[in-house]
């Protein structure tokens, strides 16, 4: 590099730049001067350009060493960009055919590549090491550094053998980059790289532009698609935490008109880089992707990052999150949250080694504090990494934009502190908010715990409640639960503290964080009311007309929930019926004009903007089998054998023969039925049916007689009345 030309000018000339941004210009400086540098930026600080100018500058190749083959190609095309000669950077991993390698090889011993992407996986490799021992290298990069440490969100054991295979190779200055890293973080990755001596230069985390909100995970994929039409040609990330839940939302966007596509690590590397290129091409808008692999994208416009379940540490959300608005515009980070979510995880740590558990489980901690707080997500978030935020209020996260309500618990957790304390720490948190609300489960009733003071004492309160008094007395260190004895919970001294002095304790009041228990994927659980409960009665009525009308019982017409369903989404056409929960093509086509011409003048005299674009279409993902037992069924096949060659049980059986029959399909089972019931019994059941005003089985068993019948009897009946009359 010429001494007389500046810093700036080179900036201007390779990368197109006129100023450095905040501490740029000093880390260059430091890796120019061959000082070992550690760097902490947000993702969007401008971390790579701190190794990829003086790589550019010095005399040999710099060697980064990087986690995903995705983010070196990334970052070896963009060098690429701005150069004329593609052998200026090269990557060197398991992606490249035999020739491919070679001819990186020659560019470097050529002495013309200037920087080389390695994966540490092939660092290891001998035969790398052997060629690298010939080679200038100007310095070491280490990307993503947060790998190194078991701190981090992204442990990477082979990254705690760079340190040895760098004094292998040969000595050079260090760079360790990293987006994400508490104090204890770092730490660890200087000791470990043996870079205690190096120049720290840290930017500040807070991303201004990012919007933070943490919603409940209640119809997570209806929200998500609600979203997204919202914010219709935008680029967005969803991550979830498994491939199978990534292939299925990528599949539900799509099926809803929403381009979108899968990225994870089981996917083939082909189908994979084809994905990526196409977000960033902008031929989708949408990449559905898992947390555990990081997408390592440089796109500067993603508007929106969206969790489909909490990620496991904090490092890992701001990393995520951090991938939207790097050009400074907007971006939205939403977040599912559920303690459900957080349970899965726990059982995940269960078996681990403890010190490995011990981290884990206050990762998690720190998750759901995050998540379940009242006071400014940014406040959290820079806490967390070491920064004070100087604001109480930031206007740019839900909570400070909606603050939530909170209570005065105080006496709550007193009570909750006793109930752990005399059933001597011995308990999980379920069973003790058994105890407090006085419900005599087994496990109670076996350990005669109704005897003890505290049952009954919180039964002014429900179970959920006091499962979020536990939660946030955890999050305020006064609880914990035993790493060893999985789950019990045990109080803290600042527990028994808080005992002898108790002192005032807001709690967040109406913290809903709990996932539907309905699997449906839109409208209410079974026996519910609907979205409009004025609609929902007009439908009642109207259905009890036309079940007159037809001389049959109101529940062969349309199922409760399926009425629940169009009181939320306004189907105002027989196309839009069918995708009502419960309803098939069969029973739209003969029973649903009269329901529609209702919603239509509803929706129009009550001038209702109608979700029409959110009815969520659900994938057929039961298809196969729906169609592998009408096929079944024609053929007259006993429903034991259909069980057996499918591996599943009689009851699932009959379970999806009830949804196709309750949809509208017309099913003959009377070759099974009559193998398992006379004809005087089966016309018993269809009498009572006939007169029924519900379908219940528990009321047909009861009336009916448990000791005559049995439940998967009536089951059966119900099916067969409900295909021989509705349908």
């Amino acid at each position: 590099m010429d001494k007389n030309i500046s810093l700036t000018e080179y900036l201007q000339q390779y990368f197109g730049f006129d100023r450095f941004k905040g501490q740029q210009e000093e880390a260059v400086k430091s890796v120019i001067e061959g000082k070992n540098t550690f760097v902490l930026m947000p993702t969007g600080g401008g971390k790579s350009l701190i190794y990829q100018l003086p790589a550019l500058l010095l005399e040999g190749t710099a060697i980064v060493i990087s986690p995903l083959i995705a983010l070196m190609k990334n970052q070896v095309d963009s060098i690429r960009g701005m150069q004329t000669e593609d052998y200026v950077a090269h990557f060197l991993n398991s992606s490249l055919s035999k020739a491919a390698i070679q001819e990186v090889k020659n560019d470097v011993q050529a002495g013309r590549t200037k920087l080389l992407y390695v994966a540490p996986e092939s660092l290891t490799k001998e035969e790398n090491i052997e060629f690298l021992k010939n080679i200038k290298i100007s310095f070491y990069a280490i990307d993503e550094a947060h790998c190194i440490s078991e701190w981090g969100h992204d442990f990477r054991p082979e990254y705690r053998r760079i340190r040895p295979i760098v004094e292998e190779i040969g000595q050079a200055p260090i760079v360790a980059l990293t987006a994400t890293a508490t104090a204890k973080v770092q730490h660890d990755i200087q000791k470990n790289l043996s870079i205690l001596d190096a120049d720290v230069f840290k930017a500040s985390f807070n991303r201004a532009n990012l919007y933070y909100e943490v919603r409940p995970k209640v119809k997570p994929e209806a929200q998500i698609i609600r979203f997204i039409k919202q914010n219709e040609g935008k680029s967005g990330i969803i991550y979830c935490l498994s491939r199978k839940k990534v292939e299925e939302i990528a599949e539900t966007l799509q099926i809803n008109g929403i381009k979108a596509l899968a990225y994870h690590a089981g996917m083939d590397a082909a189908t994979r880089s084809g994905n990526q290129d196409k977000f960033l091409m902008e031929d989708v808008d949408v990449i559905v992707a898992t947390i555990a692999f990081g997408m390592g994208i440089d796109k500067p416009d993603v508007r929106f990052v969206i969790h489909y379940d909490i990620p496991k540490s904090l490092e890992g959300y701001y990393q995520e999150t951090g991938r939207a608005g790097r050009d400074g515009g907007e971006g939205q980070c939403v977040t599912f949250y559920s303690y459900k979510d957080i349970q899965k995880l726990e059982k995940f740590m269960h078996g681990k080694p403890v010190a490995e558990q011990e981290i884990g489980k206050q990762l998690l901690l720190d998750t759901v504090s995050y998540a379940e707080s009242a006071i400014c997500r940014r406040i959290i978030l820079l806490y967390y990494f070491g920064e004070t935020y100087p604001q109480d209020n930031c206007g740019n996260c839900d909570n400070c934009l909606n603050p939530k309500e909170q209570m005065e618990a105080k006496n709550e957790v007193i009570r909750a502190l006793k109930a752990i304390l005399e059933v001597n720490e011995k308990y999980k948190g379920e069973h003790i908010a058994n105890i407090l609300i006085g419900n005599k489960t087994a496990a109670i009733k076996s350990f005669k715990h109704y005897t003890l003071k505290s049952f009954g004492a919180g039964k002014d309160h429900d179970e959920r409640f006091w499962n979020a008094v536990f939660r946030q007395s955890m999050i305020n260190g006064l609880i914990n639960k035993d790493i060893e004895n999985y789950g019990l919970l045990k109080v803290n001294p600042k527990g028994h503290e808080f005992l002898e002095k108790p002192t005032s304790f807001m709690l967040v009041k109406n913290h809903e964080y709990e996932e539907d228990d309905d699997s449906g994927s839109s409208g209410a659980p079974s026996g519910a009311t609907g979205g409009d409960p004025v609609l929902f009665s007009m439908l009642k009525d109207l259905r009890k007309k036309v079940a007159k009308r037809k001389n049959l019982p109101p529940f062969v017409i349309f199922q409760d929930p399926s009425l629940a369903d169009m009181s939320i989404q306004y189907p105002v056409s027989i196309e839009e019926l069918q995708k009502i929960q419960g309803v098939g093509q069969g029973k739209a086509r003969r029973y649903g004009e009269e329901f529609v011409d209702l919603i239509k003048n509803y929706v129009e005299e009550n001038e209702i903007e109608r979700p029409d674009d959110f009815i969520v279409r659900t994938v057929a993902n039961k298809s196969k089998m729906k169609v592998f037992i009408i096929q079944s069924i024609d053929r007259k096949i006993a429903f034991d054998d259909i069980a057996t060659s499918k591996g599943i049980e009689v009851k699932d059986v009959i379970s999806e023969v009830e949804a196709i029959v309750s949809s509208g399909t017309k099913l003959n089972i009377d070759y099974y039925v009559n193998d398992v019931l006379d004809n005087e019994h089966q016309e018993e059941v269809f009498d009572y049916f006939r007169e029924a005003e519900d379908d219940s089985v528990e009321k047909a068993l009861e009336e009916l007689g448990e000791d005559e019948y049995s439940e998967e009897d009536i089951r059966l009946m119900r099916i067969k009345f409900l295909s021989d009359l509705g349908n």
